[in-house]
């Protein structure tokens, strides 16, 4: 049987599809089946409050993922996680070198140790009382950065001076400086130790010049009476219950950078009012990462990479290889904030640190 022209064109299209189709199912059943997903690696551990914006950043979360990670956290002080149950936990993320000497000493072990991020001890005021203050001994001006003189300040809570004595009439009682529960927090600790150091003469505090000023160092802290465990419940407290209630109190430099990118709404609202006074001399508060395990490691390696490094400056305030000498700390359109910060000092020795905590817990 002959076939039409037409015919034969639509068999050989036929065939051509059948090939097509055929080919395709050749191929399909030549590849190597596809990879399983790989779940990511769960790290959990303690974290100090001042850490968690950082933390619950999308960006951090978005690099975290990228690196095959899926990091949780619970909120502790820096000397309260020390004391707290690690089972299960992969690292301790506490705020100072000084909580990490603390965690020897009670036991723990860790597989690595790694600096990961820096803020100094600074206090916050308003500017009415900060202004009130210079002249006094207690707080002066270099430019726009207000400084706090901690010899000042520590002899003149110990003469029980008052706010009024010290030129803001404003203020009520004896004048004093808020700060977190030193026995449980970093910030509170860092102070402790300034105030130990102060009655030390200014050289870092021994066991034996903290044992002779523990009265002193707890008649201070006394001033204060119920004090918060964790940095940023202070800081938050500083804020919302105004300088009537809190006309100072110790914090990190890096909170209130953080808040001016991450919150700007609120930041709008304090920053007229809101001063960042340098102690001086200054403690830098180094967030160390404990790795406990294996998983802990990979989050250590992880915070100290490059792009978290940027991160935890540009949006979170921490300072860091990442911002010296690149970018300006007027970034954050803080006014007040040093571009270096000034005299900062030695901690005292781990020993000493250790009885300090004994005194301020007593």
């Amino acid at each position: 049987m002959r076939l039409s022209k037409g015919k034969i064109i639509g068999l050989l299209c036929v065939l051509a599809a059948v090939a097509v189709v055929g080919g395709v199912l050749v191929f399909r059943a030549a590849q190597p089946e596809p990879a399983a997903p790989v779940d990511p690696v769960e790290v959990t551990g303690y974290l100090g409050g001042e850490k968690i914006s950082l933390f619950e950043d999308e960006e951090f979360g978005r690099l975290a993922a990228e690196a095959g990670l899926d990091v949780s956290y619970r909120k502790a002080g820096s000397l309260a996680m020390m004391e707290a149950s690690t089972e299960g936990m992969d690292y301790l993320f506490p705020s100072s070198q000084a909580a990490v000497a603390y965690g020897g000493e009670r036991g723990i072990e860790t597989l690595s140790e790694e600096i990961a991020l820096n803020s100094p001890i600074v206090v916050y005021t308003y500017r009415d009382v900060a202004e009130a203050l210079v002249g006094s001994g207690v707080m002066s001006q270099d430019g726009d950065v207000y400084l706090l003189d901690v010899d000042a300040a520590v002899q003149a809570m110990l003469a029980s001076k008052t706010w009024a004595d010290l030129g803001y009439t404003a203020g009520y009682g004896q004048f004093r400086i808020d700060s977190t529960d030193p026995a449980q927090s970093n910030s509170g600790n860092e102070w402790a130790a300034l105030i130990a150091n102060s009655l030390a003469g200014g050289q870092p505090a021994t066991v034996e010049t903290v044992e002779r000023d523990a009265a002193q160092i707890q008649a201070i802290f006394q001033k204060s009476g119920w004090m918060e465990t964790s940095s940023e419940d202070s800081f938050r407290q500083f804020l919302a219950l105004g300088e009537g209630s809190k006309p100072m109190m110790v914090g990190y430099e890096s909170q209130v950078l953080d808040l001016a990118v991450n919150e700007p709404d609120l930041f709008a609202q304090v920053a007229d009012d809101l001063v960042v006074a340098y102690t001086t001399p200054t403690v830098w508060s180094t967030h160390v990462v404990m790795a406990l395990t294996e998983n802990g490691e990979l989050l250590s390696d992880f915070i100290t990479s490059d792009e978290v490094q940027r991160l935890a400056w540009e949006r979170h305030g921490f300072r860091g290889a990442s911002q010296l000498g690149t970018d300006s700390a007027t970034r954050f359109g803080v006014a007040g904030i040093a571009e270096r910060v000034p005299a900062a000092v030695e901690l005292p020795a781990p020993a000493a640190m250790q009885r300090l905590i004994e005194v301020v817990g007593g």
